[in-house]
């Protein structure tokens, strides 16, 4: 069996010092609205979130432009791409979690990676955001900023946390969006593993959904301790773009989270109680998978999917691999 950090080396998976400065505020609150445009706006919200469900082509195109760092050499443009199932996992109306898995056919079999998850929360009164190396804190959303908007949560392949944004869904120029604020965010796995003079990133994404899927596009600002002082590198353009596709073995993937899905559903509530409990989650990173519990958990889900453990078993495992590595603030 094909062990996840193997997996991650062979390039199969795309993943993702001092405390950081709050991020910059995204616009001003929204509009006044009447309770039927709100409520309107609200059900467009929700479908749009909604849609980004379902079967894909995948295309990740990176590059590196603009230098802030006098003598830093931008790495080359990099394209790779894939096939990722999405899907809803949860719907409370005002709380919605869609899940990623990539589906990769290696050496003639096809394995599931449990990929990135994001959850959607309408008018949060706080997020769960990156606060520098190891450490996520909870942040509050100014209570003026809140109406009308949405929070976007992303989390690791183990389901701990990534980065947390928020911000509003708008239509311009006949293209509707949703644009976060900036957010800070911890290297992913692609700069992650060559120990670049940039750690983190401070970030805005916007989601736009298309007449046949979906694209994800980042503006990073590469940022590093340079001479003491937290400066900017280079700047990053990410354009994640997911077209509809069913030619792969979408079953595999729902054959998998249908075997594992109480597995990972008790795992997301251990985060969640180590976040509320703890004031945040504090735990190591690690270049190759995320975080030190990752490639475990990842792989515990894989035992289960293939009958070789049972979920009683891999949800005591997970609940002590978290609570032991996990600290409090």
């Amino acid at each position: 069996m094909m062990t996840f950090k193997t997996m991650m080396r062979a390039g199969i998976a795309a993943i993702a010092l001092s405390a950081l400065p709050a991020p910059v505020l995204a616009d001003g609150p929204v509009a006044a609205r009447s309770a039927t445009e709100e409520k309107a706006a609200f059900d467009t919200d929700r479908a749009d979130i909604l849609a980004m469900a379902g079967n894909y082509k995948v295309r990740f195109d990176m590059q590196e432009s603009t230098v802030w760092k006098k003598g830093y050499a931008p790495l080359d443009r990099k394209i790779s791409g894939g096939h990722e199932v999405v899907r809803v996992i949860e719907d409370r109306g005002r709380h919605i979690a869609l899940q990623h898995l990539l589906v990769v056919e290696h050496e003639g079999k096809t394995h599931i990676i449990k990929h990135w998850r994001q959850d959607w929360d309408y008018e949060p009164a706080r997020v769960l955001v990156y606060a520098g190396p190891d450490t996520w804190k909870w942040e509050d959303v100014p209570e003026r900023m809140r109406k009308g908007r949405w929070s976007q949560t992303v989390y690791q392949v183990d389901d701990s946390p990534r980065y947390g944004g928020w911000g509003e869904f708008t239509t311009t120029g006949g293209v509707r969006r949703w644009r976060s604020n900036w957010t800070w965010r911890p290297l992913a796995r692609r700069d992650a593993v060559r120990h670049p003079v940039y750690d983190r990133y401070l970030a805005i994404n916007r989601h736009q959904n298309t007449p046949d899927g979906w694209i994800h596009w980042q503006d990073n600002m590469k940022m590093g301790l340079i001479d003491g002082e937290l400066k900017p590198v280079v700047q990053e353009y990410v354009l994640n773009s997911y077209t509809r596709f069913d030619g792969y073995n979408v079953k595999a993937a729902d054959d998998y989270w249908a075997k594992t899905k109480g597995y990972w559903a008790a795992v997301r509530a251990v985060w969640a109680e180590v976040a509320d409990s703890k004031g945040g989650i504090g735990i190591r990173e690690e270049a190759e998978t995320g975080t030190v519990v990752s490639a475990r958990l990842l792989e515990v889900g894989t035992m289960i999917a293939d009958g070789k453990l049972s979920e009683a078993k891999a949800i005591a495992e997970a609940k002590e691999l978290i609570g032991k590595n996990t600290r409090s603030f």
